[in-house]
């Protein structure tokens, strides 16, 4: 009885990390405080995608990005595998830097302490450096190694998707 009692609190804690913790049209919205700017384009052409393509070891998915601008602030949705499943990120970037970090969804049985804000508020106020790192290494989590790396990627992938736009003057 006890080890059935076991078993099932740690199936029960697997099944509850994964999930949605804000739709992405929320964040948006907060974001903006409920006036979103009309969504735009960013094209991955020719003279970006090696930059992308190196920022996160694979080739990008989709050769156009949505994200959402105002002033000096861009507003990103992006997606990046953790072990086997997307793990879906909202990005704030406001003067070259990370304004804030949040996972809108988690799909993967292991590593969803990535969400939490001990480990997200370590990316506040980072910036890219010219090689295209963060200036400030980001601490790990213990058997949530390669949630940390996506959204590492995914920083440093705002970071210089917001260099691109009109919004990064």
């Amino acid at each position: 009885m006890r080890l059935l009692t076991i078993l099932l609190l740690c199936l029960t804690s697997t099944v509850m990390a994964r999930g949605t913790y804000q739709e992405p049209a929320s964040f948006i919205n907060d974001v903006f405080q409920g006036s979103p700017p009309k969504a735009k384009r960013l094209w991955i052409t020719k003279s970006l995608r090696g930059t992308v393509t190196e920022i996160l070891g694979h080739k990008p998915s989709s050769l156009r990005i949505r994200y959402w601008g105002k002033d000096t602030q861009t507003a990103w949705v992006l997606e990046e595998i953790g072990k086997e499943k997307p793990i879906t990120v909202g990005l704030v970037v406001r003067d070259n830097k990370i304004q804030r970090i949040k996972v809108l969804i988690f799909r993967e049985s292991r590593g969803w302490e990535v969400r939490h804000d001990f480990f997200t508020k370590q990316f506040k106020g980072l910036a890219l450096t010219s090689s295209q790192t963060l200036t400030k290494p980001i601490d790990g989590i213990s058997g949530a190694t390669l949630s940390v790396r996506a959204l590492t990627k995914l920083s440093r992938l705002a970071l210089y998707l917001h260099q691109q736009t009109d919004f990064s003057k």
